[in-house]
């Protein structure tokens, strides 16, 4: 290889042009690269829904879901399906697995388009859809809500609306979404009384209004000069002109307003709505297209919003800020800097106070333009500034100086024995260069698991690698080239006559004096070793698992789960009564929002929405600080639990990672609904008994009530009506049948026909509903049918085509990952005597993190067999490859007692760690066996060999190490990165000090060293 560094010194100019435009481009780049919280990764999810208006739960599941999910099991690359039915609707999620390329999941979901449109034909008559929903993963960042005392929703809607569309206008803005906008509808409200007397069916009512106000052509006359259409009035303009409207009742003309209760007014039930600090809103949701700075998307917003506030909106009407996205990541890497600029400075000092001003001073210039060359490679790469790619850079601060002070301390070191500097700087290129780069390459390959891994989270953490890989590469070219220009200038030769014996001191005496020591009794310390190494496997089992923490976000996600069939009446009421508890603690809350009969929109890619559902409501509680969210927490439970008893509430922080919807998650399936609940039972009997698991429950496993009519068929023969006349009948008395559509400027309005509420709201008074029976008139409903009460199943999960019911709660303490897998293994009787086709399997965050693992593996083969090929290219002989290859499991001593003494849990990205970590330990083996080497080509004894190149490489080995591990002390506060922090610095502390005293020992005792005579 030839001597950069030569080349570097008798080319400074040139040198220097190239440090000047690197940091020059470096700065650009920094400035152009993107903002976001969290790394982007692909939610490998579809959603299709269908409703069947009149279906029970059941029917849904037999006729609609099984159908349709047999089609779907054809999907290329799908991982699993798993639905729900209601009455009346189902919902099927398709999930590809973490194998699939992200850019070819469009054109999966096409497929799935195509499978479900091919057996459309096989849905039962009166189906509507399937729909599908293939933008799952979008994220709503910015989020507003406009509220107004006495404006109406429809108000609230014209201006949110229009506000809507000014947002579109905005660069960057993807899509601009309308939240908690209620439709309304003109019902027809007739008396059940009011009917019998005139005679008159509701159909009747139906066909007048359908036949006045249904659009017709009336055609177009063809001129010579001109097309002139012919417009037919009648059509209605207004809710006087459909009282108006004449009805024939046997031979009578009534006006429609005489009969009937004509009004305009919001859909019932309601559709789901949302509050704003507890005041009906109409929010607009705000998604960025991809690869767009937030930053400056949310400066745009601001100000758009700003002059909406001060130019646009009428007295008393409001436009809030309720997820303001941008803020968040602004603040997020405002902190990462701050911890970046710890961490430079720390190292900084360490260089200083190891290597002296001017030397570390050559350290220190090398930081910055490493950094400018990283943010180049990134500004390339496409790579963001986000919470993955700002902690690689901080984990890579403290090993990309590793090359600098090596170079720079032999270089020092040749300087002080009396070399000049050009000479010094040569040797320095010499004795390290290829050791160094072999370092760098193998401590590049410990980051390739994450970088080659499937999932989800290695997706992730997919920035790792480059960062890093780019920090390192970056680094060793300028250490080679750039510190000894710098050294060039700065370091201070000393005159000649002043040399000092190197290594003399008494520090050296005593490690030397230690070193011999473990050589002549390698038996002890070896096995002492193996003893320790042994002992931290077991500690190792000892450290909580956790696949990824919660964040410090200060929003509280509350959700509210009410009995399966309640109303969304109930729903509101109870959402309502929580409301007020917020508002009467609003000095710890900065806002709060609420949707009740569905969940947020996803407003960070680790959340996920919550599709609509009549008994749900689910709040969004943004707290003041990360303390006011604790408090605000426990009370929220103590409240509900004590004054709401029919709430089961879900009370989470934002996660770091992927998403699960209870920490504690147990998956039961089986063939028969029946034996899947009974099983279910068990285990949640047997859990019941954990006293760290809580709220603890079933997915699905209550009754909705139902009236069963038991329809007499002789009568309705003779009568000349069928069972679906009397059902058409009661559909349109008492949930209202449309009828026609009424246009209102850009509205279109439904007009629907039904009893009047008094009649159709009490149970009781169901019997009484009249059925119109033609020329006869009307009969009571309890004249036709036997009416019962029964219940049925309200709802029903089904995965893989089999039912699947899930046991699921929260936990008091510790990590969602120790309590499944205790919660798992504490039912191994009832999961060892299921018979066949019934399983329990873990589901939830243990799931994933196992999953993730296993990905994580997959690439480790090829990781050791590059590490193994860039030994044997520096080392050239494999027992030597082997004996470095031996040391890299020594840093699990210090990752198993560093991670228990912190109280740090055992996750993704410590797991992370523990492989980088390997590649590091391996780099400072070969740098210390390649010096060995050295020394005995130069004609030392194996014995002295071993002890000189310990001695020498004694302080660049902890020098390096002191900058790494310190270098991590900023990130161990980070709730996300402090795993990692731990598990790198405490393992590579002990490893360091096992390279410098157990490594010598094993490679005499391999060797078969003897002490010379």
């Amino acid at each position: 290889m030839r001597n950069l560094s030569e080349v570097a010194l008798k080319n400074k100019t040139l040198v220097w042009y190239f440090i000047i435009v690197v940091a020059i481009a470096g700065i650009f780049s920094y400035i152009k690269l993107g903002r976001m919280e969290d790394p982007a990764f692909t939610v490998r999810q579809m959603v299709v829904t269908v409703a069947w208006p009149g279906a029970s739960a059941q029917q849904m599941d037999e006729q609609i879901n099984d159908k349709i999910e047999k089609k779907l099991q054809d999907t290329p690359h799908l991982d699993y399906i798993k639905s729900y039915a209601r009455p009346g609707q189902s919902v099927i999620y398709v999930t590809l697995n973490d194998e699939v390329d992200s850019s070819k999941i469009r054109d999966t979901w096409k497929e799935v388009r195509n499978l479900t449109e091919d057996m459309k034909q096989d849905l039962p008559q009166g189906v509507y859809g399937p729909y599908f929903n293939d933008r799952f993963d979008d994220v709503y960042g910015s989020i507003y809500a406009v509220t107004g005392d006495g404006y109406s929703y429809e108000q609230l809607r014209v201006k949110a609306e229009k506000i809507r569309r000014m947002m579109l206008d905005v660069k960057n803005v993807s899509k601009a979404e309308i939240l908690g906008e209620q439709s309304e509808k003109v019902y027809i409200e007739v008396e059940n009384s009011k009917l019998a007397e005139l005679g008159i069916s509701p159909t009747a009512i139906a066909n007048a209004v359908k036949g006045q106000n249904e659009m017709t052509p009336a055609g177009m006359v063809d001129t010579k000069s001109d097309n002139v259409y012919l417009r037919v009035t009648g059509t209605f303009k207004n809710i006087d002109a459909i009282k108006a409207l004449p009805i024939n009742a046997n031979g009578r003309i009534f006006r429609l307003g005489d009969i009937a209760k004509v009004e305009r007014k919001y859909t019932e039930p309601s559709d789901p709505k949302m509050f704003y600090n507890g005041k009906p809103a109409v929010g607009i949701a705000v998604s960025m297209t991809p690869g767009g700075n937030i930053l400056t998307l949310g400066d745009q917003l601001h100000g758009l919003v700003h002059s909406v506030n001060a130019n646009d909106l009428p007295a008393g009407m409001e436009i809030h800020q309720v997820s303001d996205q941008p803020q968040v990541v602004k603040d997020s890497i405002s902190d990462f800097v701050n911890t970046l600029r710890e961490a430079i400075i720390i190292v900084m000092i360490v260089s200083f106070l190891s290597l002296g001003f001017r030397t570390g001073l050559v350290v220190a210039g090398c930081i910055p333009l490493v950094l400018a060359g990283v943010f180049c490679v990134m500004g390339i790469a496409g790579i963001d500034l986000h919470k993955v790619s700002l902690g690689s850079l901080i984990i890579a601060l403290g090993l990309m100086v590793d090359d600098a002070i090596i170079a720079v301390e032999m270089m020092s070191v040749q300087l002080e024995k009396g070399k000049n500097r050009l000479d010094a700087a040569c040797y320095a290129f010499n004795a390290t260069a290829k050791p160094m780069l072999t370092g760098t390459l193998v401590t590049c390959a410990g980051f390739i698991p994450v970088a080659f891994a499937q999932g989800a989270a290695s997706e992730f953490c997919k920035a790792l690698f480059p960062v890093i890989s780019s920090s390192l590469l970056i680094s060793w070219i300028v250490s080679v080239m750039v510190a000894p220009l710098f050294g060039y200038y700065l370091i201070k030769v000393k005159p000649e006559g002043m040399e000092k014996p190197l290594y003399q001191n008494k520090f050296y005496h005593y490690f030397r004096g230690v070193l011999c020591w473990c050589l002549t009794h390698k038996l002890p310390v070896l096995a002492g070793t193996g003893i320790i190494f042994v002992v931290s496997l077991f500690v190792l089992k000892l450290v909580p698992q956790e696949f990824f923490p919660p964040s410090l976000r200060p929003e509280i996600i509350v959700g509210m789960t009410l009995p399966e069939g309640s109303s969304m009446k109930a729903t509101q009421q109870e959402s309502d009564t929580l409301s007020k508890y917020l508002s009467s603690h609003m000095d710890e809350i900065d806002n709060y929002s609420y949707y009740v009969g569905e969940g947020a929109p996803r407003f960070v890619l680790t959340t996920d929405p919550v599709l609509p559902a009549d008994n749900y409501a689910q709040f969004v509680v943004v707290a003041k600080d990360v303390k006011s969210r604790e408090d605000l927490t426990e009370g929220i439970r103590k409240e509900i639990a004590e004054k709401q008893p029919n709430v089961r509430s879900n009370i989470q922080y934002i996660q770091t990672g992927p998403p699960s919807d209870y920490p504690m998650m147990l998956r039961v399936s089986g063939y028969d609904t029946a034996k899947v609940k009974e099983y279910a039972q068990q285990i949640l009997n047997r859990l019941s008994k954990d006293p760290n698991l809580e709220s603890l429950h079933l997915n699905w496993n209550q009754k909705n009530k139902v009236m069963h009519l038991e329809l007499d068929q002789d009568k309705l023969r003779a009568m000349g009506l069928a069972g679906q006349d009397v059902a058409q009948t009661l559909y349109t008395e008492l949930s209202g049948a449309t009828v026609a559509e009424y246009y209102a400027a850009d509205k279109t309005i439904d007009i629907q026909v039904r009893l009047k509420d008094s009649d159709r709201d009490d149970l009781a008074r169901i019997k009484n509903i009249p059925i119109y029976l033609g020329s006869a008139g009307y009969v009571p409903l309890e004249q036709v049918a036997k009416i019962s009460y029964a219940a049925e199943d309200g709802l029903i999960w089904r995965r893989n085509l089999k039912p699947t019911i899930t046991v699921q709660g929260n936990i008091k303490s510790g990590t969602s990952n120790d309590a499944t897998q205790k919660a798992y293994d504490s039912i191994k009787d009832i999961r060892d005597s299921l018979p066949f086709g019934y399983s329990v399997a873990v589901d939830g965050t243990l799931e994933n993190s196992e999953k993730s693992l296993n990905y994580l593996l997959v690439p480790v083969p090829i990781m050791i067999l590059i590490i193994m090929t860039l030994l044997m290219l520096q080392l050239r002989r494999p027992s030597l490859m082997f004996l470095t290859l031996i040391t890299a499991p020594m840093g699990i001593i210090g990752v198993a007692f560093g991670m228990l003494i912190f109280g740090k849990p055992l996750g993704f990205v410590a797991d992370l760690g523990i492989l980088a970590l390997s590649g590091m330990i391996i780099r400072n083996s070969v740098i210390l066996i390649d010096q060995i080497d050295k020394h005995m080509k130069e004609g030392e004894s194996p014995w002295n060999a071993i002890i000189d190149s310990a001695v020498m490489r004694f302080r660049p080995i902890m020098l390096t190490a002191a900058a790494a591990i310190l270098g991590m002390v900023p990130l161990m506060r980070s709730i996300f990165w402090g795993p990692m922090a731990v598990a790198i610095a405490s393992g590579l502390f002990i490893a360091t000090v096992l390279t410098l005293l157990v490594l010598p020992t094993l490679y005499a005792a391999w060797f078969k060293v003897k002490k010379d005579s």
